[in-house]
């Protein structure tokens, strides 16, 4: 048994290894790919600008909206004991939308709204599937995916509703955002993304072993001493402060949180003290490259990062679904 669980942590720490590498790798290959190609042994002041105001923000920032969506995920996927439970089916990534479009229509001008906002929109959004999923028999698969459905269609429509308000500029600006949106990172943007994704990743890591325990039943994690309301509400309002940071700096990213928790999975086993810090590491790695696809495939023009993200997600997904 001892021999099973030291190969078990050799393999964990050599996914662990793996994972960061990769990461490193695909943000110097990010880095170097580009509609403008950059001479790094002695950069012009044009090129400095492009690498140091443009390109490494974004890329930063696509590696914290990525491991954000994906250690959110894990953690609604722990915590639910439904693989299915996501950020975007789930319609916390709508109210996020939600959130930030009212800034954008109401509070522009206010800067830090459009955070508040998302927060607000991600936790309200988490509260009201959560409410709707629970019945006297317990939260079902069924339940939960119609409750996300009916929130998610629900939030939709007061978006579209809102998009009325805006001009044909602002409209087209928030259409390409709504679909996944690195353009206009900021180093303040990256900044206050890190900050959530650093404290959000403390705070769900603190909750693996609870997750692990509840995994196994809510009767069962309580006879150990978990206490099941407190964890509920710091692995969803964390979830949700995650999720609303991203998607109000990138707009709704989807695929991230549902696909990457699955392969992690694969590659680990279901402990969450593996699953939630891999999970970050492999989410931040797969936006960024979904990202340089999406700024480089069709250059100088760009494709939303969000329909990049589901072009790969749907048949991994499927993959998923036939392999189990």
């Amino acid at each position: 048994m001892k021999v099973h669980s030291s190969e078990f942590r050799a393999q964990s720490l050599r996914v662990g290894v793996g994972l960061f590498g990769l990461l490193i790798l695909v943000i110097f290959g990010a880095i170097s790919l580009g509609s403008e190609s950059l001479s790094f042994l002695e950069l012009t002041k044009l090129e400095s600008a492009i690498l140091y105001d443009v390109r490494l923000p974004r890329i930063l920032l696509g590696a914290c909206v990525g491991g954000s969506l994906a250690i959110a995920g894990a953690s609604l996927q722990a915590l639910l004991r439904n693989p299915l439970a996501e950020p975007y089916l789930l319609g916390v990534s709508n109210g996020a939308a939600l959130g930030t479009m009212l800034a954008f229509v109401f509070f522009e001008s206010y800067e830090s709204s459009r955070s508040i906002l998302a927060f607000a929109g991600a936790a309200l959004a988490t509260v009201a599937v959560y409410q709707m999923a629970k019945s006297r028999a317990g939260m079902s698969v069924e339940r939960l995916i119609l409750s996300g459905v009916i929130v998610m269609t629900f939030l939709s429509s007061i978006i579209i509703l809102l998009t009325t308000l805006l001009d044909a500029t602002k409209l087209r600006s928030f259409t390409f955002w709504l679909l996944g949106d690195l353009s206009q990172a900021t180093k303040g943007g990256f900044y206050l993304s890190l900050a959530a994704l650093i404290i959000g990743s403390i705070i769900l890591l603190s909750q693996a072993r609870a997750l692990n325990l509840m995994m196994i039943g809510e009767k069962d994690a309580f006879d150990f001493g978990v206490e099941i309301a407190r964890t509920r509400l710091v692995v969803f309002a964390t979830a949700a402060a995650l999720v609303g940071v991203s998607v109000a700096s990138s707009g709704s990213v989807g695929f991230v949180g549902l696909i990457i928790p699955h392969l992690v999975r694969l590659a680990v086993g279901s402990d969450n003290r593996n699953v939630l810090p891999f999970s970050a590491l492999f989410g931040a790695s797969f936006v960024v490259i979904a990202d340089t696809i999406a700024r480089t495939v069709i250059a100088p023009r760009e494709i939303p990062v969000g329909a990049i993200t589901a072009l790969i997600g749907c048949p991994l997904f499927i993959y998923l679904l036939k392999r189990n």
